[in-house]
C-alpha cells in the first residue's frame, strides 16, 4: 500500500496569542506542510485550533493528536468530530487515546479504568454515530441510551488510536485506521511501527495503516540550553505512569531508572539531573535545521508515515521561532 508521506506541525504556537496566528498558519502549506496537529492537556482544546485553521489555511489537513477518550461523553465526543468534520470535509483525522492518570483522574476528577475497553469502545460508538444508527448499549464507563447524531459527516474521518504498547499498538493496526505515536526515538519508531502494520496484515516493507509520530524538536545549537530544557520536558512527562511503563518496556530502564527513583522520592532536581545526555538526544531532535532534518527524517525511514514536528518554546524570539517552522519544512 502506497501511503504517501506527510509532513504536519503542531499548533496552536506557543507563546503566541491564538487570534495572532492566523498569518502563521496560512503559510504553512506554502512552505510544503501538509497538516497541524492539535492536542489536548492542559492549554487549548482539540478543536478550536483546528476550526480557525480550517478557514486560515483551506489546503491543510485538520488532526487531533489526541483527544483523551474519557473527559467528553460520547454523543458530545461525536458532535465535536462531526462538526469540524461538516466545517472542513475530507480533511479531518480523528486521533483519540487514553491520555493520563494525571489529565483523566487528577485534573478531569474522572476515573481512569480499563483504558484498553474504553479507547476500543468510543472507536466502536464513533462508527456507528457517524453511520447514523441510532445507539443504546454500554460503551466503556458510558451506557448510551437512545443517541443518533443529529449531523453525519459527509467523509467519515480516518480514526487513529494514540498507542504506547503492544495490545494498544495492536488495537491501533486492528480496530483503528492507524497509530498516532509519542515521545520515542527514531530507532523506536520502527519497533512499534512494525506492530502495528504486522496487527493490520502487513509490514514495515508494506504498511497498511497510517503512522502519525509526534516529534519534539528544539532547533538550537546551544547545546547546554537543549540539554537543560530537554531533561525538563522529559522529566514531565517520563514520570507519568504510563510513559514510565512505555519506556522501561522500549529498554530505559537503566538509563531511566535513578530519574524514576529520584522522583518517586520527591526529589525533582536530582531527577533531572540523572537523565543522560543521550536520552535527550534519542527522544528530543535538536541541532542545526540541516541536522534536525535529518533526524525528522530517521522516523520516516523507521516506519512513520507523518510526521507532526512540535518545536519547542526554548526562550526563543517570535522571530527565532518563525524561523524555526521555515527551515524544518518540507523540502
Amino acid at each position: 500500500m502506497d501511503l504517501q508521506r506527510r509532513y504536519g506541525l503542531t499548533i496552536p504556537l506557543d507563546g503566541i496569542p491564538l487570534s495572532e496566528q492566523r498569518e502563521w498558519i496560512a503559510e504553512l502549506a506554502d512552505l510544503g506542510y501538509t497538516d497541524v496537529w492539535s492536542s489536548e492537556a492542559n492549554g487549548a482544546d482539540a478543536f478550536t485550533p483546528l476550526a480557525l485553521a480550517s478557514v486560515w489555511a483551506p489546503l491543510l489537513r485538520l488532526g487531533t493528536a489526541i483527544v483523551p477518550a474519557y473527559t467528553r461523553g460520547p454523543a458530545l465526543l461525536a458532535q465535536s468530530v462531526a462538526t469540524l468534520c461538516e466545517a472542513a470535509p475530507g480533511r479531518v483525522a480523528f486521533g483519540i487515546g487514553t491520555s493520563s492518570n494525571v489529565i483523566v483522574e487528577n485534573w478531569n476528577g474522572i476515573e481512569f479504568a480499563e483504558p484498553y475497553v474504553q479507547v476500543r469502545d468510543m472507536v466502536t460508538f464513533l462508527r456507528q454515530a457517524f453511520a447514523g444508527e441510532k445507539i443504546t448499549s454500554r460503551f466503556g464507563n458510558s451506557d448510551i441510551k437512545g443517541f443518533k447524531l443529529g449531523i453525519r459527516p459527509s467523509q467519515q474521518p480516518p480514526i487513529l488510536i494514540a498507542a504506547l504498547r503492544e495490545g494498544m499498538l495492536r488495537l491501533a493496526g486492528k480496530h483503528g485506521d492507524g497509530a498516532i505515536i509519542n515521545w520515542l526515538s527514531a530507532d523506536d519508531a520502527s519497533t512499534v511501527a512494525d506492530i502495528v502494520q504486522r496487527a493490520a496484515g502487513g509490514s514495515l516493507a508494506d504498511p497498511r495503516k497510517e503512522v502519525v509520530a509526534r516529534i519534539f524538536v528544539a532547533p538550537s545549537i546551544d547545546r547546554e540550553t537543549v540539554l537543560t530544557a530537554g531533561r525538563f520536558a522529559i522529566g514531565a512527562y517520563l514520570n507519568v505512569p504510563v510513559y514510565a511503563a512505555f519506556h522501561d518496556w522500549l529498554g530505559r530502564s537503566e538509563d531511566l531508572g535513578e530519574m524514576w527513583g529520584h522522583w518517586r522520592a520527591g526529589d525533582r532536581k536530582a531527577a533531572l539531573e540523572a537523565i543522560p545526555d543521550k536520552v535527550v538526544d534519542e527522544l528530543i531532535v535538536s541541532g542545526s535545521p540541516e541536522e534536525c532534518r535529518e533526524h525528522i527524517d530517521r522516523y520516516a525511514a523507521n516506519g512513520v508515515t507523518t510526521t507532526a514536528l512540535a518545536i519547542l518554546p526554548f526562550g526563543y524570539s517570535t522571530e527565532d521561532y518563525r524561523k524555526a517552522i521555515r527551515d524544518l519544512a518540507p523540502r
